[in-house]
């Protein structure tokens, strides 16, 4: 199986540097979320990363609301309101946020900023406009604060692009060796056309399914082919009762740094329902998972 594998790797990779038909696939505009935290500067070293691989401009992108007080309040002249020390506590945060992007984006990149005070998931949703790929932290108790937290799944639904989600404290990706988490959908169908830029680097691409039967694998491993891409079909029966699980850990064992997947909800009056393979990887994933609702 490996001699096999690596001869298709070889000629795939042929193809990809003697068809000059090729049209470059790459991501121009790449946002990524931020907040005043230490955390957040692995997140930026990561797209920043990206952002020089694709020679692409990175944007870094925070808000916070400005809570008025429940209650009235009367003033003297002169003296500061709840809610002008609440608005001067926001943009300090802001600044901070702003400077830990600059920090860790690196003077090599082409830089953009953006922060609004409001509501951070709504003006990331918003900016989204701005690029092709976001890249945000998948849920975490190590972010500093909630005012500035971007919710992920709320993001997930709701930007009309693809999201890279970064687990805690991993601030490089190679994305040599990318599992696709395939079920013949539209959701994923739509997350192989998101990640063609990275798929097209790798040097392997699994594409996998787990207890769906024949779905495809093979149909979708020749279209990657077709671009230059050293794609498997893989088609397996569940090991354990939760197929998450399952998509870790062979990811984990083909030594892949990044699954790429469908991202699957609904909503039920503004809270998002999600499947239970969304849910685990926006939850509990150790690499990073690129998804497209």
């Amino acid at each position: 199986m490996s001699a096999v594998r690596s001869r298709r790797q070889r000629q795939a990779a042929d193809r990809h540097r003697s068809d000059s038909s090729l049209v470059p696939c790459r991501y121009a505009r790449i946002l990524v979320a931020v907040d005043p935290s230490p955390a957040c500067e692995a997140r930026v070293r990561l797209a920043a990363g990206l952002a020089g691989r694709f020679d692409a401009t990175l944007i870094g992108c925070s808000a916070q609301p400005v809570v008025a007080p429940l209650y009235f309040e009367a003033t003297g002249a002169g003296v500061a309101t709840i809610t002008e020390i609440e608005k001067q506590r926001a943009n300090n945060d802001l600044a901070k946020a702003k400077e830990r992007f600059m920090h860790a984006a690196g003077a090599e990149n082409r830089l953009e900023w953006r922060q609004e005070l409001t509501f951070p998931t709504d003006f990331m949703v918003q900016q989204a406009r701005a690029a092709d790929l976001i890249v945000a932290s998948r849920p975490s108790a190590l972010s500093a604060s909630v005012d500035l937290d971007v919710d992920a799944g709320d993001l997930l639904m709701r930007a009309g692009r693809p999201v890279l989600f970064v687990p805690p404290q991993i601030d490089h990706l190679s994305a040599k060796r990318i599992v696709v988490g395939w079920k013949d959908s539209r959701e994923a169908r739509r997350a192989v056309m998101d990640s063609l830029p990275l798929l097209i680097c790798a040097t392997e691409v699994s594409v996998l399914s787990i207890g769906n039967g024949d779905c495809g694998t093979k149909d979708v491993a020749a279209l990657l082919e077709a671009h230059g891409i050293a794609a498997f079909p893989v088609d397996r029966a569940p090991v354990g009762a939760d197929s998450a699980d399952d998509l870790l850990r062979f990811a984990e064992g083909e030594g892949a740094d990044l699954i790429v997947c469908g991202g699957y909800g609904h909503s039920r009056a503004r809270e998002w329902i999600f499947g239970g393979v969304t849910r685990h990887l926006l939850d509990h994933a150790t690499l990073c998972c690129l998804m497209t609702h």
